[in-house]
């Protein structure tokens, strides 16, 4: 089946680019890549948010049918590698929608958003109210890093500037998802799922497969790696291969160093015939957190208020950035250097600029781009969520924006998840499909219902 004329035309609406700002800075991309290395093995990070990790709710709406609470808590991820996040993205916001009256037990669905999703107000009104009055299921909704309240001031609209900040997006989002699991584990809601549509439905996906207990999954419209969004599917065309192919060319860090770091390997890799490449393969003993690190980072959080530590991580002062002040300087120091391994930056500019204009160079860079995103968003780079068989996921046979071909399949590297495939393309799905959506999440959660009746 071809690809959606839709899909196709509504990408040309964009006439914005991403990644104006290019690779993002070496040093970050380093950073994200080695603690993607830990929090894909789910065995490693069971205790990197503590049982106790402190979310707030700061605000109640009363409506006819609901009840909407606003909260708040800091992302565990400033606590594991300060200063990756932009300052205004270390505070996450969400809001907890509840129905006044629960029809069965207390079933809470975590949204993450999808491309473009800024705020509340396109989950509330397509997902969120429905679900309250169609199955009485509260919905909670995580505000993205880099958007709505979390968007950096240099940002342009939706517009990601720097290839990193996905992966950002992505290891914020996994550890965002676990305290706020956590905290309603807590407060006596059950069963919990996780959902998503598009770029949310890849980041619960990544989420889900950190969490160390069966929970419903309900990823839509995305499948299982962002690699072939970027370089095959219509979205790539949006992509400022100009500015990225120009730093791939000039900094050779990107070539010589970075490369090295990107382990995926399997049937559907960037380096499965990818001859151009030299000394490609994957480092060893990349990532081990020794006893004293795997402490839960809730222990380091003092409940109530950001505070002020002695001295601010890159980025920002540590008092607007809401980091305890019970992380010292020493503290900060110790973890990022066992951590990350504290690598220094090393810059080193090519002196043949003619290797920005030779054949290769685009290519190349496409390949780069299928490397880094695999890395990062690939889901057979993190552990396979702890029961498949709570898995459905919906995709749309036409979907342009999400290609399938060429890549694993999620049956693949999931064996027993559903899918369950809908006529049409990405944009009609999202425009029209929310119902079936909403289905699929019903279904979800009554199968945990009978197969997990006791396990509260």
């Amino acid at each position: 089946m071809g690809l959606s004329r839709l899909d196709v035309f509504y990408r040309r609406l964009l006439l914005t680019k991403l990644f104006i700002g290019g690779w993002g800075r070496p040093e970050d991309l380093r950073r994200i890549f080695e603690f993607r290395k830990f929090i894909g093995d789910r065995e490693k990070c069971k205790s990197l948010v503590s049982e106790d990790y402190p979310v707030y709710i700061n605000k109640t709406e009363e409506l006819t049918d609901c009840f909407i609470h606003d909260g708040f808590f800091f992302s565990p991820l400033e606590h594991l590698v300060p200063g990756i996040l932009p300052q205004e993205a270390v505070k996450a916001r969400f809001q907890f929608i509840v129905p006044k009256k629960w029809q069965k037990n207390r079933p809470v669905c975590i949204h993450l958003a999808g491309t473009g999703d800024h705020f509340f107000w396109r989950r509330r009104t397509l997902m969120a109210r429905p679900m309250i009055k169609e199955a009485g299921m509260g919905s909670l909704l995580l505000e993205n890093p880099y958007y709505g309240y979390r968007k950096p001031k240099d940002q342009l609209r939706s517009c990601l500037k720097n290839v990193s900040d996905l992966f950002v997006m992505g290891g914020a989002l996994i550890l965002e998802s676990t305290a706020l699991l956590r905290w309603l584990e807590r407060e006596g809601y059950w069963p919990l799922g996780m959902t998503g549509i598009s770029m949310g439905g890849y980041m619960a996906s990544l989420a889900v497969t950190n969490w160390p207990k069966p929970i419903p999954l309900i990823p839509c419209l995305s499948w299982s790696t962002a690699s072939s969004v970027f370089t095959t599917g219509v979205l790539s065309k949006a992509v400022n291969w100009t500015e990225l192919e120009k730093q791939y060319a000039i900094n050779s860090v990107y070539e010589e160093e970075i490369i090295n770091l990107l382990e995926y390997c399997g049937a559907d890799s960037f380096k499965m015939g990818a001859e151009q490449w030299k000394g490609a393969d994957t480092l060893d003993d990349l990532l081990g957190l020794s006893g004293d690190l795997r402490q839960s980072v809730g222990q380091h959080v003092e409940a109530g208020r950001p505070a002020k530590p002695a001295e601010a991580p890159e980025g920002g002062r540590n008092e607007d950035r809401g980091v305890s002040p019970s992380i010292s300087r020493e503290t900060n120091k110790d973890l990022l250097s066992r951590t990350l391994g504290a690598h220094s930056t090393r810059h080193r500019t090519k002196s043949n600029l003619t290797k920005c204009c030779r054949p290769s160079l685009h290519s190349e860079s496409i390949s780069f781009m299928k490397g880094v995103m695999d890395e990062c968003t690939h889901m057979a780079n993190f552990s396979v969520p702890v029961d498949t068989n709570l898995i459905i996921v919906v995709q749309a046979k036409e979907d342009a924006y999400v290609p399938r071909t060429g890549v694993l399949s999620l049956q693949e590297i999931w064996p027993g998840c559903e899918v369950r495939f809908l006529n049409g393309g990405h944009i009609s799905a999202y425009l029209f499909k929310q119902n079936v959506f909403r289905q699929a999440i019903y279904d979800a959660f009554n199968r945990f219902y009978l197969k997990y009746p006791d396990l509260q």
